[in-house]
């Protein structure tokens, strides 16, 4: 390299160095001298700084004024037989929604210990969603693949969380099975490898079906080759999770462990004798977000398990209107769908969900302000779990002071199984609820009337639970 070549290198990166420490925004050499001299490293951060070097953070926030006996009574709770465990699944969702179905068959049948097969309609619900994505590819064939539809598409092919709408989108068309008729095996507890590649197939399918359809495909070619892609589909699942019954002989015990009656039946016929055929049109969805107007009602594009499905629709109330319904479903004997942001402020050894549990704000010296509409705007809370709302502690003006659900992690999670709430962290972290009609206020039911307002699928306030 000739000097005169050196020279102008020389001058250009000096040149470009300069430019770039010129430009407004960017940490220049004074910020960064205030950012350091404000930093005064005093004896208590050092001992803060080397507790936090070899400490989960929690267990140094845990609040020890905290930690009191918990009190577990409840002057109203739903009993209930037995704890589920979703293992290593997203299937929240549909653990909640059958354990709903299952109280109310237990209690109308004297049953002992019962469940519901969760794999069954799981089979189904990834089925029919990834007829969902593949439909919505040739929907938006026509469409560039950076057009956000299609984008969104190609993001979310296949997913095992959900919400109550898939429950009912599943079960009412292929009704229900006991779970030793169709047990869990290992794919369907712990789901990520059959899931990613099931995913990454429908991925490769969908490009297909894009090429197919820009090279001039017939609708009902594309019918035709989006089947026989959706048997490859099956025949995956079928290997994960087992073939689908579609009939069975099955013997009921009574609470004693006696026979009572065995019977064949196909999933719908078990369906209607032991679980709910009206769950699209006999419940209603509620929803507490301070962010969007209250007493509207909110429609999600595209958030179904089914293409021919319904998209989930609900009534956003707040949160003192979902309470009272809560309670009335609670005094009457019957547990209801519920999700909330379950990380937030979980002390897990407990069980108990509590605002109080861990003081972050003394252990990092600054306070953590926000509220649940500035929470849920920028994006640092939503609902992220399902579970089974089952009791409700009222004092004696009957205002709750404490909830508890059912939750799906085992029988030796949280307390024996289930998580308690105070009312405080109710108020800031709960955000979906599902109640029957019959529970819902005259007010709720006349919201739901209205013509739902359309937001996009990838709103994130509407990730499926899991």
């Amino acid at each position: 390299m000739n000097k005169q070549i050196l020279s102008i290198f020389v001058f250009c990166a000096f040149s470009y160095s300069t430019q770039a420490q010129e430009v407004k925004g960017g940490i220049s050499d004074s910020m960064m001298q205030q950012i350091k001299q404000s930093y005064a490293n005093t004896p208590a951060d050092k001992a803060i700084r080397n507790a936090i070097g070899s400490n989960d953070i929690r267990k140094l926030a845990l609040n020890q004024d905290n930690l009191k006996g918990m009190d577990t009574h409840f002057s109203i709770k739903v009993p209930s037989k037995g704890i589920t465990d979703q293992k290593s699944s997203g299937r929240c969702w549909l653990f909640t929604g059958l354990n709903v179905m299952r109280a109310k068959a237990i209690a109308k049948h004297n049953l002992g210990s019962f469940e519901f097969s969760q794999t069954y309609p799981f089979f189904f619900d990834q089925l029919e969603k990834a007829n969902l994505f593949l439909q919505g590819i040739i929907d938006t064939s026509s469409k560039p693949m950076d057009d956000k539809m299609v984008e969104w598409l190609l993001r979310n092919p296949l997913s095992d969380g959900g919400t109550f709408i898939g429950v009912a989108d599943i079960v009412s068309k292929y009704g229900l099975v006991p779970k030793d008729v169709m047990p869990e095996t290992n794919s369907s507890e712990n789901t990520s490898r059959m899931a990613g590649l099931i995913a990454l197939k429908l991925r490769e399918q969908g490009l297909q079906l894009r090429d197919l359809a820009a090279q001039g495909a017939k609708p009902a070619a594309l019918e035709k080759t989006k089947t026989e892609m959706l048997s490859t589909i099956y025949r995956m699942l079928v290997l994960n999770l087992g073939v689908p019954p579609t009939e069975f002989t099955w013997t009921e015990y009574n609470a004693k462990g006696e026979p009572v009656s065995t019977e064949t039946y196909t999933p719908l016929s078990f369906l209607k004798k032991y679980g709910d055929e009206k769950l699209i049109d006999n419940y209603v969805m509620l929803m507490n977000d301070p962010s969007r107007e209250y007493y509207k009602c909110y429609e999600i594009d595209y958030d179904r398990h089914r293409y021919d499905g319904k998209n989930w629709t609900y009534v956003n109330l707040p949160i003192e209107d979902i309470k009272e319904m809560a309670i009335s479903s609670l005094k009457d004997s019957t547990m209801m769908y519920f999700s909330c942001d379950v990380g937030k402020f979980l002390n897990s050894d407990r069980g108990l969900l509590d605002v109080k549990n861990y003081d972050y704000e003394s252990l990092m010296g600054t306070s953590f302000g926000m509220n649940k509409k500035q929470r849920i705007q920028s994006f640092a809370s939503g609902s992220s779990h399902a579970m089974t709302l089952m009791a409700v502690d009222l004092d004696k003006n009957g205002k709750p002071t404490k909830w508890m659900v059912e939750n799906s992690w085992g029988a030796t999670s949280g307390y024996q199984g289930h998580l308690i709430m105070t009312d405080d962290w109710f108020d800031e972290y709960m955000f979906r609820l599902v109640v029957e009609t019959k529970y819902a206020s005259k007010k709720a039911l006349e919201v739901l009337k209205q013509k739902p307002i359309r937001l996009p699928a990838w709103d994130p306030m509407f990730a499926g639970e899991e």
